[in-house]
Protein backbone atom coordinates (compact mmCIF):
# COMPACT_ATOMS: atom_id res chain seq x y z
CA UNK A 1 0.00 0.00 0.00
CA UNK A 2 1.28 3.10 -1.10
CA UNK A 3 2.31 6.16 1.18
CA UNK A 4 -0.91 8.07 -0.89
CA UNK A 5 -3.30 5.21 0.06
CA UNK A 6 -2.37 4.75 3.30
CA UNK A 7 -2.94 8.41 3.71
CA UNK A 8 -6.52 8.12 1.89
CA UNK A 9 -7.05 5.51 4.29
CA UNK A 10 -6.75 7.87 7.40
CA UNK A 11 -10.17 9.97 5.95
CA UNK A 12 -11.74 6.45 5.81
CA UNK A 13 -10.88 5.37 9.09
CA UNK A 14 -12.16 9.06 10.13
CA UNK A 15 -15.56 8.55 8.78
CA UNK A 16 -15.55 4.90 9.99
CA UNK A 17 -14.81 6.37 13.72
CA UNK A 18 -17.62 8.66 13.16
CA UNK A 19 -20.03 6.38 12.09
CA UNK A 20 -19.32 3.80 14.85
CA UNK A 21 -19.37 6.79 17.15
CA UNK A 22 -22.51 8.07 16.13
CA UNK A 23 -24.07 4.94 15.93
CA UNK A 24 -23.46 4.25 19.63
CA UNK A 25 -24.51 7.97 20.81
CA UNK A 26 -27.51 7.43 18.41
CA UNK A 27 -28.26 4.20 20.28
CA UNK A 28 -27.95 6.10 23.72
CA UNK A 29 -30.43 8.80 22.39
CA UNK A 30 -32.85 6.33 21.45
CA UNK A 31 -33.11 4.66 25.24
CA UNK A 32 -30.17 2.20 24.68
CA UNK A 33 -27.30 1.65 27.21
CA UNK A 34 -24.73 1.27 24.27
CA UNK A 35 -21.56 1.61 26.59
CA UNK A 36 -22.81 4.43 28.84
CA UNK A 37 -22.06 2.94 31.94
CA UNK A 38 -18.71 2.75 30.87
CA UNK A 39 -18.56 6.51 30.48
CA UNK A 40 -15.69 8.28 31.98
CA UNK A 41 -17.61 10.54 34.15
CA UNK A 42 -17.92 12.38 37.51
CA UNK A 43 -19.87 9.98 39.84
CA UNK A 44 -22.84 12.89 39.88
CA UNK A 45 -22.91 13.10 35.96
CA UNK A 46 -22.41 9.55 35.62
CA UNK A 47 -25.79 9.04 37.78
CA UNK A 48 -27.75 12.16 35.81
CA UNK A 49 -26.57 10.14 32.66
CA UNK A 50 -27.67 6.99 33.36
CA UNK A 51 -30.75 8.21 34.43
CA UNK A 52 -31.47 9.41 31.11
CA UNK A 53 -31.53 13.14 32.59
CA UNK A 54 -32.86 15.23 29.50
CA UNK A 55 -29.46 17.21 28.95
CA UNK A 56 -27.68 13.68 28.35
CA UNK A 57 -30.30 12.60 25.99
CA UNK A 58 -30.26 15.53 23.98
CA UNK A 59 -26.34 15.73 23.51
CA UNK A 60 -26.63 12.29 22.41
CA UNK A 61 -29.09 13.84 19.52
CA UNK A 62 -26.39 16.46 19.23
CA UNK A 63 -23.76 13.85 19.13
CA UNK A 64 -24.93 11.57 16.38
CA UNK A 65 -25.86 14.76 14.21
CA UNK A 66 -21.83 15.94 14.84
CA UNK A 67 -21.30 12.45 14.19
CA UNK A 68 -22.92 12.43 10.88
CA UNK A 69 -21.56 16.00 9.74
CA UNK A 70 -17.74 14.29 10.46
CA UNK A 71 -18.46 10.97 8.55
CA UNK A 72 -19.35 14.48 5.95
CA UNK A 73 -16.40 16.06 6.61
CA UNK A 74 -13.94 12.93 6.54
CA UNK A 75 -14.83 11.65 3.05
CA UNK A 76 -15.05 15.12 1.37
CA UNK A 77 -11.43 15.52 2.11
CA UNK A 78 -10.68 12.79 -0.38
CA UNK A 79 -13.66 13.38 -2.93
CA UNK A 80 -13.89 15.34 -6.17
CA UNK A 81 -17.66 16.75 -4.73
CA UNK A 82 -15.55 18.46 -2.15
CA UNK A 83 -15.70 21.53 -4.49
CA UNK A 84 -18.19 23.47 -2.73
CA UNK A 85 -16.49 23.04 0.48
CA UNK A 86 -13.54 25.50 1.13
CA UNK A 87 -10.65 23.15 1.29
CA UNK A 88 -9.19 25.63 4.08
CA UNK A 89 -12.33 25.03 6.07
CA UNK A 90 -11.74 21.14 5.41
CA UNK A 91 -8.12 21.29 6.43
CA UNK A 92 -8.97 23.54 9.41
CA UNK A 93 -12.18 20.99 11.14
CA UNK A 94 -9.80 17.76 10.25
CA UNK A 95 -6.19 19.31 11.80
CA UNK A 96 -8.63 20.62 15.00
CA UNK A 97 -10.57 17.14 15.39
CA UNK A 98 -6.75 15.30 14.88
CA UNK A 99 -5.13 17.21 17.28
CA UNK A 100 -8.37 17.36 20.11
CA UNK A 101 -8.68 13.74 19.68
CA UNK A 102 -4.86 12.66 20.00
CA UNK A 103 -4.89 15.35 23.30
CA UNK A 104 -7.78 13.79 24.78
CA UNK A 105 -6.32 10.06 24.57
CA UNK A 106 -3.23 11.11 26.41
CA UNK A 107 -4.97 12.63 29.17
CA UNK A 108 -4.21 16.14 30.15
CA UNK A 109 -7.84 17.02 30.04
CA UNK A 110 -8.31 14.39 33.54
CA UNK A 111 -9.46 11.22 31.51
CA UNK A 112 -6.37 9.30 28.86
CA UNK A 113 -3.79 7.45 29.10
CA UNK A 114 -1.71 9.19 31.52
CA UNK A 115 -4.38 9.96 33.80
CA UNK A 116 -5.69 6.31 33.13
CA UNK A 117 -2.22 4.78 34.73
CA UNK A 118 -2.25 7.57 37.62
CA UNK A 119 -5.42 6.41 38.73
CA UNK A 120 -4.53 2.89 38.01
CA UNK A 121 -1.15 2.56 39.40
CA UNK A 122 -2.74 4.37 42.93
CA UNK A 123 -0.81 7.75 42.18
CA UNK A 124 -3.68 9.92 42.40
CA UNK A 125 -6.10 8.59 44.71
CA UNK A 126 -10.05 9.29 43.89
CA UNK A 127 -11.93 9.58 46.68
CA UNK A 128 -12.84 6.81 48.86
CA UNK A 129 -16.16 6.48 48.29
CA UNK A 130 -15.49 6.42 44.74
CA UNK A 131 -12.25 4.45 44.19
CA UNK A 132 -13.88 1.26 43.21
CA UNK A 133 -15.71 3.18 40.29
CA UNK A 134 -13.09 5.43 39.43
CA UNK A 135 -10.47 2.40 38.59
CA UNK A 136 -13.27 0.43 36.60
CA UNK A 137 -13.41 3.55 34.32
CA UNK A 138 -10.15 4.63 34.38
CA UNK A 139 -9.74 0.74 33.39
CA UNK A 140 -12.13 0.88 30.42
CA UNK A 141 -10.92 4.38 29.39
CA UNK A 142 -7.35 2.72 28.98
CA UNK A 143 -8.48 0.12 26.51
CA UNK A 144 -11.47 1.12 24.78
CA UNK A 145 -11.97 4.94 25.26
CA UNK A 146 -8.47 6.31 24.92
CA UNK A 147 -7.12 3.92 22.20
CA UNK A 148 -10.25 4.65 20.02
CA UNK A 149 -9.69 8.31 20.24
CA UNK A 150 -6.42 8.17 19.62
CA UNK A 151 -6.92 5.79 16.56
CA UNK A 152 -9.55 8.84 15.44
CA UNK A 153 -7.36 11.45 15.87
CA UNK A 154 -4.36 10.12 13.97
CA UNK A 155 -7.21 9.26 11.21
CA UNK A 156 -8.13 12.56 11.04
CA UNK A 157 -4.45 14.21 11.09
CA UNK A 158 -3.55 11.59 7.74
CA UNK A 159 -6.48 12.99 6.52
CA UNK A 160 -5.79 16.85 7.30
CA UNK A 161 -1.80 16.08 6.49
CA UNK A 162 -2.97 14.61 3.16
CA UNK A 163 -5.31 17.46 2.35
CA UNK A 164 -2.92 19.99 3.02
CA UNK A 165 -0.30 17.98 0.10
CA UNK A 166 -2.90 17.67 -2.30
CA UNK A 167 -2.90 20.57 -4.77
CA UNK A 168 -6.05 22.24 -5.58
CA UNK A 169 -7.78 21.93 -8.72
CA UNK A 170 -7.27 25.26 -11.06
CA UNK A 171 -10.24 27.97 -10.76
CA UNK A 172 -11.33 28.89 -14.41
CA UNK A 173 -12.61 32.24 -14.40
Amino acid sequence: MSWADRTRAGAYGAAACAAAYGSMKLAQALGANALADKDPLRPDLRERLLARDPLFVASHWVLAGAAVVGIIVALATTRPWRAPLPRRLLLTIAWTLGILMIVRSIGPLGIGFVSDALVLTGIDEPPPEHAALARDLALWDLLLWSPFFLLWGVCWALAAWRLGRDRPPPTIH
